[in-house]
């Protein structure tokens, strides 16, 4: 059931409904959330049922502030810190130790917690008012509130669509930045970039004070951690990235012929068959990764089979909308 996340009442019945074990779907910047309360396990694990999530796969804890996460994690290096004074409220998640004895099912077995402080304003009412509910729920784990490996959500509309009307789905509009958190592994000595999201990495690196290394680069292997997977965010359809030049050829190769295909792209192209069905790509990363997931709902909802998406630019900008499309059409 949808119920506008404005209103007091939908944010209290929210709460109620994780307090009882119920899971609740929630906006925050990025994507929309299938939260469940972090320290409930059996609540947890229906969040891995209802997605057909593998129960390895750690889910992110998001809190309503900085002294939350210490419910969470066991410590949290310097650096860290300064990462939660430049970026929390926001898309950010860190990779924590964790808590022994706390929240064990959304960590998937590890001992290390990702931990967020969403930015959206009825993210923020609904965990407010958790923490300071009785009894109190400290944290909600919140994956995307898809079925495992496929398109996040954007709106509520989407979230319904996955899930049908018996969840209950605080309605908060579209979301604003379109893609997941950037995630910074803060366990193993220096910032560790798990996966990128739309916050600059000079941004990252300058707040933390040192530079960001990758994974590869440490010795320790990396936790594992939410939408890491080689292949993840996939639309029904067979995605497949191209250069301009190649998509162009590839139109012209099928002319009129062409059937049950999408593109998106921010060149110009000649689309002559009128079984191709277009979209233009923003030239400007942020736009870009606001529209993208729901860009492939539209096309899977128009039922092509494939979808042809233009290359990103190689700059930094667009470091996480390039990821998200590499890993989509990995699963292809």
């Amino acid at each position: 059931m949808l119920r506008d996340a404005r209103d007091p009442a939908a944010i209290e019945a929210a709460v109620q409904a994780l307090q009882a074990g119920e899971l609740v779907a929630f906006p925050t910047e990025t994507v929309y959330g299938l939260g469940a309360d972090a320290g409930n396990g059996d609540a947890v694990a229906g969040i891995f049922r209802a997605k057909g999530r593998p129960a390895d796969h750690p889910l992110i804890v998001h809190v309503a502030d900085a002294a939350a996460a210490g419910v969470f994690a066991s410590s949290i290096p310097d650096f860290a810190r300064r990462l939660i004074d430049a970026f929390w409220p926001g898309p950010l998640t860190l990779i924590l130790p964790r808590r022994g004895g706390i929240a064990d099912v959304a960590a998937g077995g590890q001992d290390t917690i990702g931990v967020r402080c969403p930015a959206h304003p009825a993210a923020q009412a609904l965990l407010r008012a958790c923490a300071t509910a009785q009894p109190p729920v400290h944290g909600i784990a919140g994956p995307s509130a898809n079925k495992f490996g496929r398109v996040s959500p954007t709106t509520a509309a989407h979230v319904q669509s996955e899930f049908g009307p018996g969840l209950l789905v605080l309605d908060g509009g579209p979301c604003q930045v379109g893609i997941e958190s950037a995630i910074v592994d803060c366990t193993r000595g220096r910032p560790v970039l798990l996966r990128p999201g739309m916050l600059d990495v000079a941004r990252i690196e300058a707040a933390a004070g040192q530079a960001l290394a990758r994974p590869e680069d440490v010795d320790r292997a990396a936790p594992r951690a939410s939408g890491t997977l080689e292949a993840h965010y996939a639309p029904r359809a067979r995605l497949r990235l191209m250069e301009a030049g190649a998509l162009q050829t590839a139109l012209d190769v099928l002319g009129a012929e062409a059937r049950n295909i999408a593109v998106w792209s921010r060149a110009i192209l000649r689309t002559p068959a009128a079984g191709v069905v277009r979209r233009r790509m923003p030239d400007d990363a942020a736009e870009a990764a606001r529209l993208l997931f729901a860009v492939l709902r539209e096309f899977d909802d128009q039922g092509v089979q494939l979808i042809w998406i233009e290359t990103p630019p190689a700059d930094a900008a667009w470091d996480g909308v390039r990821d998200r499309l590499q890993r989509a059409a990995a699963a292809g």
